[in-house]
């Protein structure tokens, strides 16, 4: 079990003791702090059964996830983020359902906004230019009451089988903050690997409580992210297509912020002008660019291990989108 912390407060502490209550009992707790301070320990996280790698300063996300993978050996690793309460059969129902099925590699969780009977995730949606959201977004938890496959979990609270891991590499460390999960789980199902939605294990999430639910530091990082997800992972047919979508996706970020809704106008309700989401934007694209050498060379390795064919693979994005539409209203 690995939860990075940045912020190692309260809400830290109460996720690790959602997980002192778990029904099942044969894991180990590692936190990864990311905030240069020793917080989590300050603020009481190493407790009994806990174990604490502290990090001189924010690694981000995926990379403090890597370092928890590789403090342990168990076969199969979950990840939680440190605003996330889980249930106390939330473990026992993922390693059962993943136990089940040799085929699949990861298994998504019933993740519900806090306090609320609302999803903020059912496992993940990839739209047509690499943008990823999560499925059942804002809607009942009893409209996704079935065990069945999705793309790939939403890495705020996932189980991850480690022979997977060891097979297509960890975390992309370069993606530093969000869209690490949408890479990570494309590597797996080019390499063959299943994902199931497993309704029974449930955890609550306060959304996007490190870096603030449209904030000018999670507009370029997703920006810049669903690029290196479309220049890493997506087939050169789609790829080449997916500026269109870019451009519709834009179009309706527009249409939503007059009308006061999505994405674009909690960005302008929190103080931040237009003209600042577009020099975002721009930032985004320079630096994709920056990384184009790199970007191309870790898509070669992947369709080296690849086990589908890019007609497969396009099928699988196919059954699993999301529209801009729908991407810039949520």
């Amino acid at each position: 079990m690995v939860i990075p912390t940045l912020a190692a407060d309260a809400r830290l502490r109460e996720a690790i003791d959602s997980l002192c209550r778990q029904t099942r009992r044969d894991f180990e707790v590692v936190i990864v702090d990311n905030s240069g301070e020793g917080l989590a320990r300050r603020n009481g996280a190493a407790i009994a059964g806990v174990r604490v790698i502290e990090n001189e300063r924010n690694l981000g996300f995926g990379s403090a996830v890597n370092q928890g993978i590789r403090a342990s050996a168990a076969p199969f690793v979950a990840t939680l983020n440190d605003d996330a309460v889980a249930d106390p059969g939330w473990l026992d129902a993922l390693v059962r359902a993943i136990q089940r099925r040799p085929d699949a590699g990861m298994c998504a969780s019933a993740v519900l906004l806090f306090g609320e009977d609302r999803l903020d995730s059912a496992g993940m949606l990839v739209g047509g230019d690499g943008s990823s959201k999560q499925r059942g977004h804002l809607r009942s938890p009893v409209d996704f009451p079935v065990a069945e496959e999705v793309l790939f979990p939403s890495g705020s609270a996932a189980l991850y089988r480690r022979a997977m891991l060891d097979e297509i590499g960890l975390f992309d460390d370069d993606f530093f903050l969000y869209c690490e999960d949408t890479d990570l789980g494309l590597r797996a199902r080019w390499g063959g690997w299943k994902c199931l939605y497993v309704p029974e294990a449930r955890v609550q999430h306060h959304y996007s409580h490190s870096a603030g639910g449209a904030s000018p530091l999670k507009a370029y990082y997703v920006e810049r992210n669903r690029l290196f997800v479309l220049a890493k992972n997506f087939p050169l047919r789609l790829a080449l297509q997916a500026p269109l979508v870019t451009l519709a996706r834009y179009w309706w970020h527009v249409w939503f912020l007059f009308q006061g809704r999505g994405t674009a106008a909690r960005f302008r309700a929190q103080g931040h002008a237009g003209p600042r989401m577009a020099w975002f934007v721009l930032r985004a694209h320079l630096a994709a660019l920056g990384q184009g050498r790199s970007l191309w060379r870790k898509r070669r390795e992947i369709r080296a291990r690849a086990r589908i064919t890019a007609a497969v693979f396009g099928r699988l994005l196919a059954a699993h989108s999301i529209s801009a539409r729908r991407v810039a209203e949520l």
